[in-house]
């Protein structure tokens, strides 16, 4: 499909740069089959939107403060790196600015005297850094780094200490993502409360975001878009309690177009949900059978994006323009830090 077929105009004033408080006080679209009116909700109206028997997928990656301003040790330039991906204890994938000027085997300086040793390059522009001592990554990135922002909010913004929350889901427990799942950020306690209330169920799982999710669609055509991968977990004692869901005529409803990549990653043919860890590079475009979703709850996403086309196969594109243009002519918010919506086809 052509890939201009997923543009949109979107006026620079619907670009969320702080969340709402509190975050469920935030607005939601409800998106029902093909010709039903679309409803303007509230995300703390989520548990009346869904039926007892139901669950919801969460995603508990936990971002970590992955952007990183340093210089080679051979001069003086600045260089600024995002890491993307773990691919072991020491080492990460890291999307690199003037990387063109950083040699394979050079050593680069960071703050808080944390260094790395640019080890390896990339089809895809990144560069394996290689993070020297003995402490954990971890523990370098929360003495040297800073909040990975997506770039249509730090550009126009810096980052700064409110972010280290804002930033962050209350499901957030597994160290490894450079990028929220926004669709969580919208949850607090009390919605949580009312939720159970509800009979709404609660399972998580774990996708690692990589920086990748934020690169530009390049191609013309989604049949020569490359798909980054990331890492993905279900364990067998998840994946066996939303089989019995399905079973039982609840549905399955993904938090955030991460949590749905990871079922569907799980997902056999016939619909059942398996143990999953593994990278997944899945590209959901329209004509996509889904196997194990049955509805999502996701924030407004870019023009040409991979999340434009997903959100599109799973209501129609007409369908999903139709919602987008209703979003923008009535002030929705748009993006990580913006408005919700629920699509339930």
């Amino acid at each position: 499909m052509r890939v201009d077929l997923f543009d949109f105009e979107l006026p620079q004033e619907r670009i969320a740069l702080r969340p709402v408080r509190p975050r469920d006080s935030a607005r939601m679209l409800v998106v029902r089959g093909q010709n039903a009116v679309f409803g303007d909700n509230c995300v703390l109206d989520l548990p009346e939107m869904l039926e007892p028997g139901d669950v919801l997928v969460f995603n508990d990656t936990r971002v970590l403060p992955a952007q990183l301003e340093g210089r080679r040790s051979g001069g003086e330039a600045k260089i600024g790196a995002t890491l993307h991906k773990r691919l072991d204890l020491r080492r990460w994938q890291a999307f690199v600015r003037n990387a063109k000027r950083v040699k394979v085997g050079e050593q680069l300086i960071f703050g808080g005297g944390v260094t790395a040793i640019a080890e390896k390059r990339h089809t895809d522009g990144s560069i394996t850094l290689s993070f020297e001592g003995d402490e954990p990554v971890e523990v370098l990135l929360d003495r040297a780094g800073t909040m990975p922002l997506p770039p249509y909010i730090a550009a126009r913004r810096g980052v700064d200490e409110q972010d280290l929350s804002d930033y962050q889901t209350m499901f957030a427990a597994e160290d490894g993502a450079v990028a929220a799942p926004t669709a969580s950020l919208h949850f607090t306690d009390r919605l949580v409360e009312a939720l159970d209330k509800r009979g709404i169920g609660r399972e998580t799982l774990t996708l690692h975001v990589g920086a990748g999710t934020f690169l530009p669609v390049k191609a013309d055509d989604t049949d020569d878009h490359q798909m980054h991968s990331e890492f993905g977990r279900i364990n067998a004692e998840t994946a066996a309690r939303l089989n019995e869901v399905k079973a039982n005529g609840g549905r399955i409803i993904a938090v955030g177009t991460t949590s749905l990549r990871t079922l569907e990653s799980a997902a056999t043919q016939d619909g059942k949900i398996q143990e999953f860890a593994a990278d997944t590079d899945i590209f959901i475009t329209p004509g996509y059978h889904f196997k194990a979703v049955d509805g999502l709850m996701t924030n407004f996403h870019l023009p040409k994006s991979t999340l434009m086309m997903l959100v599109s196969a799973l209501v129609g594109r007409d369908r999903i323009m139709d919602a987008y243009t209703h979003a923008i002519q009535n002030d929705y918010r748009f993006y990580s830090y913006g408005d919700s919506s629920l699509l339930l086809p």
